[in-house]
């Protein structure tokens, strides 16, 4: 069976941003000091208005290609994880394989997970390079999640940013892929949930409603419950960790450096805690660029390799959780 290889990764981030001095002048009753501590976000990214996934996406894709001077012709299958596609129908992916000049011999489609998405696009990837159905994987994620909050939602606007980032995954490369623990708990769907706009709900309801712990939950905008999110990744993540571990035959002390999603400030650092992993080896960096997602992972492993976090013959834990609620993770062999 081939095995599969991270080769290079880029990543994009829109133009427009948002400073927390620049929020909190919407929340006076917020300090910026107070917004930074509780979620690690200074700034972040937001799409324009007529920007879209489909766009950031492409314009990671063709950071990637002139970062590592790749030939578009060499991909034979394109992936896009996101959320906010372009339209309900075609396939945002397939719009790309002809905007970024790949063959028309290229298999191409969308998958919509968040937080998890990357871990799960990486195992796709290795699963069609093992199958011998591609050679030359361009694994791509992007959120547009500004464009589901409502303007009065402080919480969610503090943490989440605009983002997208691009992985070729091959044959060879400077990272060969683990063996992956994956999961699922639909019973929590809606915990993090946009009701309408599918086609369940085509129509805006404009209906809301206080939630247990005082949020308003608007219909027609993204809805978290903080509480029940953070409870299940206290649950899930720990466990996960443990089973990448397992499934790859490593001892924890074999692991040298841990990326995972980067959720929100308080969250990781009481994840790292409950796992007992030095600050060393956890990587937490939301300063300027927020919760981006699908894209997270990816954004930070190519923060950690221009920073030379992570080295030659590093084993690096990868993971990610969230809307799905799902969850995924691997380990990476540099």
């Amino acid at each position: 069976m081939a095995n599969a290889y991270i080769k290079a990764i880029s990543y994009y981030l829109p133009q427009r941003t948002m400073t927390n001095e620049e929020l909190v002048k919407e929340f006076p009753e917020w300090s910026v000091d107070k917004v930074a501590q509780k979620v690690g976000v200074y700034s972040r990214h937001l799409a324009s208005e007529n920007e879209t996934a489909g766009d950031i996406a492409e314009m990671a894709a063709r950071r990637l290609f002139e970062e590592y001077a790749i030939d578009p012709k060499s991909i034979d299958f394109l992936l896009l994880c996101t959320q906010s596609p372009d339209y309900f129908l075609p396939s945002t992916a397939c719009v790309l394989q002809d905007r970024l000049g790949l063959p028309t011999t290229a298999g191409a489609f969308d998958y919509n997970l968040g937080c998890s998405g990357c871990i799960y696009g990486m195992a796709i990837a290795k699963g069609l390079i093992a199958a011998g159905i591609a050679k030359n994987v361009l694994l791509l994620t992007a959120e547009t999640y500004n464009k589901y909050l409502h303007p009065s939602d402080k919480s969610n606007r503090s943490i989440f940013g605009d983002g997208a980032a691009a992985c070729l995954i091959s044959t060879e490369g400077m990272a060969q892929i683990g063996e992956f623990v994956l999961g699922t708990d639909g019973k929590g769907a809606e915990h993090l949930i946009v009701k309408t706009g599918g086609a369940r709900q085509r129509t805006a309801t404009d209906e809301s409603r206080e939630d247990e712990e005082g949020h308003i939950q608007r219909d027609d905008y993204l809805y978290m419950n903080g509480g029940a999110i953070f409870n299940f990744t206290l649950n899930a993540v720990p466990a996960m960790m443990n089973g990448i571990l397992e499934r790859n035959s490593i001892e924890e002390a074999e692991v040298d450096y841990y990326v995972l999603h980067q959720a929100n400030k308080f969250m990781l650092n009481t994840l790292r805690k409950v796992c007992g992993i030095e600050k060393e080896k956890f990587y937490i960096n939301l300063d300027n660029v927020g919760n981006t997602v699908s894209s997270t992972i990816l954004i930070g492993l190519k923060d950690c390799l221009e920073r030379q976090i992570i080295k030659l013959n590093d084993t690096v834990m990868i993971a990610g959780f969230g809307v799905g609620l799902s969850w995924g993770g691997t380990i990476l062999r540099f």
